[in-house]
């Protein structure tokens, strides 16, 4: 699954007057909250080898096949179905219990070997458990039998389950069904052993309307018209795979095929839309080819076919089903009108994660959620090692350390869980699907890949693959094949990064240089943002490190929190030299001033991951949090563009900081704009013939971000090619071109007054693309003016911008209006349920509140818990409430620092 990153957080209001007294208050109750977080690594350990494979259901009963006949009714949004389940009864029982949500049905029957039958003697339901238990008259004996179900079941709005998403046309509104069982929404359109162990073969039918497209996992094997408009469409039958990767789409699409290494790849899509999706066509072939390669095992199923669908969820982006995989459009189609280069290589992004996924997670599956991380964490880590191999034009691979920061920044806080982590609910699975699993999963295979070598890791993760075929896994199995292909004992390492939560620091002491060799003390303690007085866990951390101006690295294991090293060269030292490692440095001043003056004469990645440490240990008092604006000052404007956009987001970063004390934000204001200027004024507002594609990215992220300030220059040229665009229409590419759409209007619609808000109202509602309709009600939500944030949360809640854009515009505006969104969502608790997935209203509510600073919402936050959520699925509620007493504590006790260094310049 591609997850839906976690929108950035600005403008939050400040009650300074009680700033101190709460984070006083919320570091009590955050001690409670991250009990289960922080304990010594041998508790993890013990816990995630306990033996068997955790499951929610009776033990004893195994489906071996599913045949599985669906009859939807799109415009009744109900379905009919029936299953057939082969199932290996391991001991006598009278009883069997299976996954069931929200589908009816009165009576089951099974069938034995030589055609004895039973029907049900009674069937209990449990709406908690999720599940049915059907009871027979007389015990079955071991062996394996035939499980009947007739059923019926409810096609929602959102994506989860079988759901229905509906699409303005030209010629009309239509509805299209598509299918999202991940985590553990199978069981609510069959019954069936919804968990990742239980795998299965499955044989699925559908009977539709005759000019509609069915897709299936599986190629169709035949198509049978039934003589009324309706067809019966048989699909071939899939591999043994996990219940969450089903897949049935249906609607009025169009598939445009290429064929790849004997593989029919494929694109889906409504119809009118296909030419978008030519570029995700043709990267499919080749990135087919290399995971080939890689994985040293064929894809095996005859098809790979992507979807792309109209709306969008809250939670993901796209879903790896084995040959099926779904994409909402954003991340699939190109449209000229509208796309950027940033958009392009998000898509890439989504097609190598999803890709990878059908063999890690699709023909490998973690054995339960624990080790959700198999799956998502190197899906992550293979996307970003795919992009640099296949388009190393767009030098990816600094994103890197952007995508470790982003699990830092989570991890380093009391809230924090492991790598792998005990997942008890359907809940706590769903909350799983976050940076840590992601991100610090994807760094820590890139530290350990670094450590063992890339190609040892290859020849580990083939045999992997090849042992551990169409079954399922934990995470020592991997280890194990690691160990052995390194000749080392690489899974120790694993397990101190996978099996207790944080952030190991290494503290750098001053170098001694002698005899052209630079000599360092390591030490070991432990990277936190609000536990300063925490006893460190211990890692073993594989350091590498270099001096500035020399192509000799050093590499040494801390083990038991120390290690010596020494180093080739005489000059500033650098550690972690290429970002590969997953730990903070902290070095001492004079090693720290060296690296300043030395900044301009590092890789652009060192340079990245500098400014990344400097300001995440000056923001938690670790060193001057000025540090990193004297590494601001050395950056030169000729530094890779996207270490300019690391420097402009930092700045605009500490510049929301302020908000709420306009005096203070408007001086930080001025010192930002000031040293983005000339990066603007040398990337300018017209893209030049043969610029990178990451000038192309920067030049956006500028003018966003110089608009997001105020900056005079960029709102009078923003609202000029908004006013062209206006009066020549949205054909006049010279004043609104497309790579700068969304910059633009961005600009225009933060600063919008009413008239232009309705402007934007009537594009939005006349608009008939998807992709561009739901934009504009982004644009909606996104006003600085509390007024029209307050009619775009009324607008939220009405029909007119689609059950996918309701939840999507209330978050566009709580990054802007965190207190007001969610007070507005708070009071229309009941509409809003409506609009967002069961399953994961327990982290929609929390990441509408997460951006606040202010200390009421703390007891809001916990109120609405408490009130709403069981104990086992509050883990996003209170990792938001840690974030809000972060952002309390930042304010009150690291900007005046900033203050204090700015005023230094200024004299």
């Amino acid at each position: 699954m591609h997850r839906t990153p976690t929108p950035r957080i600005r403008r939050s209001q400040l009650a300074a007057a009680v700033l101190a007294l709460t984070a006083t208050a919320i570091s009590g109750a955050s001690v409670a909250n991250a009990a289960h977080a922080a304990p010594v690594k041998a508790r993890y350990l013990s816990a995630s080898h306990a033996p068997g494979t955790t499951t929610q259901l009776p033990r004893g009963v195994r489906p071996l096949h599913y045949i599985v006949s669906i009859m939807p009714d799109a415009a009744a949004a109900t379905f009919k179905g029936q299953v057939a389940i082969k199932v290996a009864i391991d001991k006598p029982t009278a009883s069997i219990t299976f996954n069931a949500l929200n589908l009816a049905f009165p009576a089951a029957a099974i069938e034995g070997a030589g055609g004895s039958k039973q029907v049900t003697r009674k069937i209990d339901f449990d709406a908690d458990k999720q599940t049915a238990t059907v009871h027979f008259a007389a015990p079955l004996d071991k062996g394996e039998y035939l499980l009947r179900i007739d059923y019926s079941g409810k096609i929602g709005t959102q994506a989860t389950g079988l759901f229905s998403l509906d699409y303005d046309t030209p010629e009309g509104r239509k509805r299209a069904l598509y299918t999202q069982f991940e985590n553990s929404d199978a069981r609510s359109m069959l019954p069936s052993w919804d968990e990742p162990d239980y795998k299965a073969t499955f044989d699925l039918d559908v009977v539709v309307p005759s000019g509609q497209m069915a897709v299936g996992n599986m190629p169709i094997a035949r198509s049978e018209e039934m003589g009324y408009g309706m067809k019966h469409v048989y699909f071939a039958t899939t591999p043994r795979m996990s219940t969450y990767l089903l897949f049935f789409g249906l609607g009025d699409f169009e598939r445009a095929t290429a064929m790849s290494e004997g593989t029919e790849i494929g694109v889906i899509t409504k119809k009118g839309a296909l030419a978008q999706s030519r570029f995700a066509l043709d990267e499919s072939a080749a990135l087919l080819r290399e995971y080939n390669d890689y994985f040293g095992v064929r894809y095996p199923l005859p098809k790979l076919d992507n979807i792309a669908a109209p709306g969008r969820s809250q939670f993901f982006g796209a879903m790896e089903n084995w040959g099926a995989v779904f994409t909402f459009e954003y991340g699939l189609l190109l449209d000229p009108a509208i796309s950027t280069q940033a958009d392009k290589e998000n898509i890439y992004t989504t097609l190598s994660h999803e890709m990878a996924h059908q063999w890690f997670g699709d023909l490998v599956t973690m054995r339960w959620w624990d080790d959700l991380w198999l799956n998502e964490g190197f899906a992550s880590w293979m996307e970003g090692r795919t992009t640099q191999r296949l388009h190393p034009e767009w030098n990816t691979a600094l994103a890197n350390v952007a995508g470790r920061e982003s699990a830092m920044s989570q991890d380093a806080l009391r809230t924090t869980h492991p790598v792998i982590q005990r997942i008890a609910t359907v809940e706590q699975a769903s909350q799983a699907f976050d940076g840590i699993t992601y991100q610090k999963g994807k760094a820590v295979i890139g530290m350990l890949e670094a450590y063992v070598g890339a190609d040892t890791w290859r020849t580990a993760v083939r045999s992997y693959m090849r042992k551990h075929a169409y079954g399922n896994t934990v995470s020592d199995d991997l280890w194990r094949e690691v160990d052995a292909a390194a000749r080392k004992p690489v899974s120790a390492i694993a397990h101190d990064f996978t099996l207790q939560p944080g952030v190991p620091m290494i503290r750098v002491s001053d170098a001694v240089c002698r005899k052209g060799s630079t000599r360092v003390t390591l030490r070991q303690t432990e990277f936190s943002k609000d536990q300063a007085d925490k006893k460190p866990l211990s890692w073993q951390v594989p350091v590498i490190a270099s001096t500035v101006g020399s192509a000799k690295q050093a590499r040494v294991l801390v083990k038991n929190g120390k290690a010596t090293l020494n180093v080739p060269g005489c000059g500033a030292l650098l550690v972690n030299a290429g970002q590969s490692g997953y730990y903070r440095t902290l070095y001492a001043p004079a090693n720290t001033r060296a690296l300043a003056a030395s900044f301009a004469r590092l890789a652009p990645i060192d340079q990245l991951g500098l400014l990344a440490d400097s300001q995440s240990l000056g923001m938690a008092g670790l060193q001057a949090p000025s540090d990193f604006l004297e590494l601001v000052k050395a950056t030169p404007l000729s530094a890779d563009p996207q270490v300019l956009g690391k420097v402009a987001a930092s700045l605009n970063s500490l510049y929301e900081q302020y908000a709420g004390d306009d005096a203070r934000q408007q001086a930080f204001g001025r010192y930002a704009m000031a040293r983005l200027a000339p990066m603007m004024a040398q990337t300018g507002w017209e893209a030049r013939a043969g610029e990178a594609s990451s000038v192309a990215t920067l030049r956006a992220q500028l003018i966003a971000i110089l608009g997001d300030m105020g900056e005079p220059g960029v709102l009078a040229e923003a609202r000029r090619r908004y006013t062209a665009s206006e009066q020549a229409g949205e054909q006049d590419v010279a004043a609104m071109p497309a790579p700068l759409r969304r910059a633009i209007l961005g600009v225009v619609a933060q600063h919008a007054d009413s008239a232009t808000w309705e402007q934007l109202h009537a594009r939005a509602r006349e608009e008939k693309t998807p992709l561009i309709k739901n934009q504009l009600y982004d644009l909606l939500a996104s006003s600085d003016d509390t007024a029209l944030a307050q009619r775009a949360l009324a607008l939220a809640l009405t029909d007119e911008p689609g059950v996918t854009n309701s939840p999507a515009m209330i978050s566009r505006v709580a990054r802007t209006h965190p207190e007001l969104a969610f007070d507005f969502a708070l009071a229309h608790l009941e509409q809003v349920n409506a609009r967002v997935d069961a399953s994961s209203r327990s982290r929609y509510f929390p990441r509408l509140a997460a951006g606040s600073a202010q200390p009421e919402m703390i007891a809001k936050l916990q109120a609405y818990a408490q009130a709403n959520l069981p104990d086992g699925a509050r883990g996003d509620a209170d990792s938001a409430v840690a974030g809000i007493a972060w952002r309390i504590k930042l304010r009150t006790e690291r900007l005046p620092a900033i203050d204090a260094w700015l005023a230094q310049q200024s004299s």
